[in-house]
């Protein structure tokens, strides 16, 4: 006969692929994918509606919307900042690089690592996304890390010799000073105007509405996530492998030494409308994940004897 301390411990253990609904840090493998899959599907459109914005002139200086930041901000501030963060830039290579037929093979290794990386720095740093402040610093930090991280990775290709260094007319010639200015406009449009500002309206106001519909408790600022980034000997060493690996992979596409390249160029070939491909792909992958998400409450509630 087993104890009363058993039998409890038992009617909250969790099922296989379940986490506790009541812990925002205990996923299910199931609830994990789900995070992972949303945030990649998500960003994923967002993508493709930057493929049809205008690039704006300004003298030298180009400026145009690199990405749609605050989709995968609000992600990684309401879920588990480590799976939205792995599937965001990944819908980007699948949904616009892979369907659209861009896609740069190994090479795309260093925009997935740089983005990821600065997404799960950015989301750790969110205690409570109902807090505004925390919201924007953290959107700064994503775009931050990751066009610092890339604009590193270009100034290492001219120094090293492998890439010549495409200078502006109008501009000194100087690489740290095209570096800085691509760095501050990224910074100022995907950072700030399609970064902070959207993201720090969104993500409070859809705290404790879009979690429950996949079975997750939201995030409580009294219950610190486990596996976020820290400061840490071991994180920083972890952060400087990373780097490293991206900036091999993109040395390595410009010694022609890349593989996996798929580049037979569907858009030049159809035109903006082949971009629907990739909207129906999205669109389906979202409609699929909604019937999973149902179907994991009707189990959860099949299994706790309640009601979904």
């Amino acid at each position: 006969m087993s104890s009363p301390t058993q039998t409890g411990a038992a009617a909250f253990r969790p099922s296989a692929g379940f986490g506790r609904p009541d812990d925002p840090s205990d996923l299910g493998s199931a609830q994990k994918l789900m995070v992972f899959v949303l945030s990649m599907t998500l960003f994923g459109l967002a993508n493709i509606l930057t493929e049809v914005l205008p690039e704006v002139k300004l003298g030298p200086v180009e400026l145009s919307v690199s990405y749609l930041a605050f989709v995968p901000v609000v992600m990684v501030s309401l879920f588990h900042p480590l799976y939205a963060a792995l599937g965001a830039p990944l819908g980007e290579i699948v949904f616009v690089d892979l369907l659209m037929g861009n896609f740069s093979g190994f090479a795309e290794l260093e925009g997935y690592i740089q983005l990821s990386l600065g997404l799960y720095i950015a989301g750790s740093l969110v205690r409570d996304p109902r807090r505004r402040t925390q919201v924007a610093l953290s959107a700064l930090v994503a775009v931050g890390v990751d066009k610092m991280l890339g604009g590193i990775v270009d100034i290492g290709k001219v120094y090293v010799g492998v890439a010549e260094a495409e200078y502006v007319k109008g501009l000194a010639e100087s690489v740290l000073l095209l570096e800085g200015i691509a760095f501050s406009t990224d910074l100022l449009i995907s950072g700030v105007l399609f970064g902070v500002l959207p993201a720090m309206y969104l993500a409070p106001r859809l705290h404790g509405r879009i979690e429950p519909l996949l079975g997750l408790a939201p995030r409580d600022p009294d219950r610190p996530l486990r596996l976020r980034a820290r400061v840490s000997a071991r994180f920083l060493l972890l952060g400087i492998f990373l780097a490293f690996v991206a900036t091999i992979a993109a040395f390595m596409q410009e010694l022609d030494a890349n593989f996996g390249v798929w580049e037979p160029d569907f858009v030049d070939r159809y035109g903006q409308r082949f971009l629907w491909i990739g909207v129906s792909a999205a669109v389906i992958v979202l409609v699929g994940l909604v019937l999973a998400a149902r179907a994991l409450r009707r189990s959860r509630a099949a299994r706790s004897g309640t009601r979904p």
